[in-house]
């Protein structure tokens, strides 16, 4: 029950862009495992491995990416490092839509990238 109230409370939160392009929530860790098992998920430029165990690895424009990520109330939480540097924690919302993850940072209020799992 308290999954489902969380659900339906980040249902209302959702941008109105995200539902209208067809994106639908992820809040459940098991169905974001599920999505992401034996995945790449890639974009322009961007090819990211993200294990169901917590791990993140892969590459930017050139760059290396490593770091973790955990779940936490209904959000993809994760820590990475890009090339020398580190990249802030951050709390995203996960949208899908047939093999597209959308990411959207700042627990759904910030930027937002589109990843295709392949």
């Amino acid at each position: 029950m308290k999954m489902r109230v969380i659900s339906v409370f980040l249902l209302c939160l959702l941008p109105a862009s995200a539902m209208a392009d067809g994106f639908q929530p992820v809040t459940d860790k098991n169905r974001f495992v599920e999505l992401i098992q034996d995945k790449n998920l890639k974009r322009f430029g961007v090819v990211l491995r993200v294990s169901p165990e917590g791990a993140i690895a892969g590459s930017a424009f050139g760059y290396d990416i490593t770091g973790q990520w955990r779940w936490e109330n209904g959000y993809f939480c994760r820590t990475m490092s890009y090339g020398s540097g580190d990249v802030p924690d951050n709390c995203q919302m996960v949208l899908e839509r047939d093999d597209t993850l959308r990411f959207i940072s700042d627990r759904g209020q910030g930027d937002r990238a589109d990843l295709r799992l392949r």
